[in-house]
């Protein structure tokens, strides 16, 4: 099984904030590979340098085979992505969000229709997708951010707390068929997410990170029995500690992100 993302010594410095440190890591074709990590531990950092939303100061990285840098537009046709933070918009139905979509991917016109149908169904949105997105609840937001990131047949998905503000019962439809997905269609689910327990029992290998490093990886059972845990919650504690942080590397990194759209 080749790697679909392979990571050296990925770093990112915000002035003299140090967000992600010389992070190494590779990612199996699919696989469902859990990114775990207290508030400003450098995840949401790292993703964003691999959808290349933004520029690393140092390190490689390959994505399905290209470099995220110099061939960002094959990168991003290769993943989809549902990001922490609600991207819609609000002043388009369900149907024509995920349309535009279609069109900025490319999915070609015979396959549009059907696609998005299908999708939609998926999350059950289809009877609400003439609905202006700005009438559905967070957890309808949510569900169709996942039928539209799905929408291109993407040969990775990237799920930033994907199930974040879901009730219990639409957590586990949405993991039942993206396992289901990922079986019939080897699509690579790389995911973060505070539910320990999700991760457990859905991610096939995990990865843990802290102050901008990749501290422990390995399977859930490997990491439970590496820190004499009970469950996946207590060897994250063990390995992280339990004080609260702060989430200083995300605040400086949407702050540039916000500095560089004004000055556009």
């Amino acid at each position: 099984m080749d790697n679909i993302i392979e990571v050296v010594n990925l770093t990112k410095k915000f002035k003299d904030f140090l967000a992600v440190d010389r992070v190494s890591f590779e990612v199996k074709r699919g696989e469902i590979f859990a990114f775990l990590g207290p508030n400003g531990a450098g995840k949401s950092t790292t993703i964003k340098m691999l959808t290349t939303l933004l520029r690393p100061t140092a390190g490689q990285m390959k994505i399905n085979g290209y470099n995220p840098i110099k061939q960002a537009n094959q990168v991003r046709h290769s993943f989809g992505i549902v990001f922490q933070d609600q991207s819609l918009d609000d002043e388009l139905t369900a149907y024509e969000n995920m349309y535009f979509h279609a069109v900025l991917y490319n999915v070609l016109k015979t396959d549009r229709k059907k696609l998005i149908e299908k999708f939609l169904r998926f999350v059950d949105l289809w009877d609400r997708k003439d609905d202006l997105v700005k009438k559905f609840s967070g957890g309808m937001k949510r569900r169709l951010e996942i039928a539209r990131g799905l929408l291109h047949k993407p040969d990775i998905i990237f799920l930033d707390e994907p199930t974040l503000g879901l009730d219990a019962q639409t957590r586990n439809y949405l993991w039942t068929y993206l396992k289901d997905l990922n079986k019939k269609e080897n699509i690579t689910i790389f995911f973060t997410t505070h539910y320990l327990q999700e991760a457990e029992d859905i991610a096939q290998r995990i990865a843990i990170m802290d102050h901008g490093q990749i501290i422990e990886s390995g399977t859930a059972e490997e990491l439970i029995s590496k820190t004499n845990s009970k469950n996946l919650e207590g060897a994250f504690l063990t390995l992280v500690g339990a004080n609260i942080r702060q989430e200083e590397s995300g605040a400086i990194d949407k702050l540039r992100m916000r500095r560089r759209m004004f000055h556009k």
